[in-house]
């Protein structure tokens, strides 16, 4: 790879998703110069564009800044196939980019390590990183998450040896179906477990699992498979003869809980304190443990590092506690996720009530044949809460549900239903929270609640 030049210039066609604008301010950083469009940009991306002085001057698209002098145009999936500026570019014969392609063209001559998964790859990965920059390793990455300790979540250097890449398996690009972890050809793939939960991507269980068998199969000779062996469908996927191809299973990471505290118990160290719980974290040590092994950490120095992990963000992030009560938000936006966070805050602290509330916020998860999904996944709560907006419903233009449809396919009788964010603050701030937790999942913003203020109030009543 060539040393980057001032002059060189990329310009991004909906530069405000996640991975997108932290690879614009990577490059930005790097010494191009960087244009993007994007026809709305929200929390955090426009603060981070605006830092950089990256964030468009307005809303939109405007073919007018496609020109010939742009070495490429990097192409994020929140486009339309009819996008004006893509169709400009096109004119001009300007290199046309999706993230996943431009990040293997800058990482092709390094050995690459793909996380994927449905649930637990941003955790997974962070921790490999966490463990790496601990031990001052040199080596890139992109994650899907702020991390404590990075400032973006893409690096990209030309000095790095090793790129660790948390890879979805959803479209590429508007104008390309191929799942994005299929463009980094990967010597290393972690799986971390399969729960089908975007239907309106992948409309049937077999085609979803497809994806995963697919990136199994296109691992090289030498490559290394490393899966969940408690998933029964990755499990058959994992074991499936590769030639030459390293296949590696975890489980649940040996632990015990102490007074709240969970300690993990390794043969080489004795006894190690760690900050996140549950069992899914413990599944997720492990599948790092075993990716840092391959790419050259000790046990000692792995061991060492995830002590002070303390989890990416809004996964498991503790957002306030007292002496009475903990009060945590969780990403969990599938059926699997919810099920998982609810019990293992409650195994944690067992002698505390929980309360956990759910918002439902993405196209699966509002639809009704969907819904059954979520069977039973908060039985392990005390007081289990769902919320959903109807205006989300409708913009995602689907039948509407009723309070009785949440209640069936939840199979609770006392589950507390809201569609207004106003009285379900009420609700939870009316409650009696000595010796309670309250956990909050969702991939959304409950209303635009604001939790700062609801965790002030709950914190004062506990």
């Amino acid at each position: 790879m060539s040393e980057i030049s001032s002059a060189r210039k990329i310009h991004f066609i909906s530069i405000g998703g996640s991975v997108m604008h932290n690879l614009a301010i990577e490059l930005h950083l790097k010494g191009f110069i960087i244009t993007g469009s994007d026809d709305e940009i929200y929390e955090p991306s426009v603060s981070r564009l605006v830092k950089y002085e990256l964030l468009p001057a307005m809303t939109g698209w405007f073919p007018e800044k496609i020109t010939s002098d742009l070495e490429a145009v990097i192409l994020g999936m929140h486009a339309r196939q009819d996008n004006p500026e893509l169709a400009k570019a096109r004119e001009l014969g300007i290199k046309i980019y999706s993230y996943p392609e431009y990040i293997f063209e800058q990482s092709e001559n390094k050995q690459r390590v793909v996380i994927a998964g449905s649930h637990g790859k941003t955790t997974i990965t962070s921790m490999i990183l966490h463990a790496l920059k601990f031990n001052n390793r040199i080596f890139n990455y992109l994650v899907g998450a702020q991390i404590e300790g990075f400032d973006n979540m893409v690096k990209l250097s030309n000095e790095a040896p090793l790129i660790v890449i948390e890879g979805d398996e959803y479209f590429t690009s508007p104008i390309d179906l191929t799942p994005k972890f299929m463009h980094y050809q990967p010597h290393i793939a972690l799986i971390s477990g399969i729960a089908w939960d975007h239907f309106n991507v992948f409309p049937t269980w077999e085609l979803y699992v497809k994806q995963f068998e697919s990136l199994a199969d296109s691992l090289p000779k030498a490559g290394a498979i490393i899966f969940d062996e408690t998933d029964d469908m990755l499990d058959v996927i994992g074991q499936k003869e590769r030639p030459d191809v390293i296949s590696t299973p975890y489980n649940v990471h040996p632990n015990k809980i102490v007074d709240g505290k969970t300690i993990l118990i390794t043969s080489e160290l004795g006894e190690v304190p760690i900050l996140v719980f549950g069992d899914h974290n413990m599944k997720n040590i492990s599948g790092a443990h075993a990716v840092c092994e391959r790419i050259g950490l000790t046990d000692e120095e792995f061991y060492n590092a995830i002590r002070t992990f303390k989890g990416a963000s809004k996964r498991m992030e503790l957002l306030g506690k007292n002496s009475d009560t903990l009060v945590y938000r969780d990403f969990a936006h599938a059926p699997s996720k919810v099920g998982a966070t609810t019990s293992a805050l409650k195994e944690q602290f067992p002698e505390r009530t929980l309360v956990a509330v759910a918002e439902l916020h993405t196209f699966s998860s509002l639809n009704k044949e969907f819904l059954k999904q979520y069977r039973r996944k908060l039985n392990a709560a005390d007081i289990a809460v769902v919320y959903f907006n109807p205006l989300t419903i409708e913009h995602k233009k689907l039948e509407a549900l009723t309070e009785e449809d949440i209640r069936t396919a939840f199979k609770r009788d006392n589950l507390e239903i809201f569609t207004d964010s106003s009285k379900l603050a009420d609700f939870l701030k009316t409650q009696d929270w000595e010796n309670s937790n309250l956990l909050l999942m969702s991939s959304g913003t409950f209303g635009d609640m604001d939790l700062k203020e609801l965790v002030e109030e709950v914190l004062k009543l506990g």
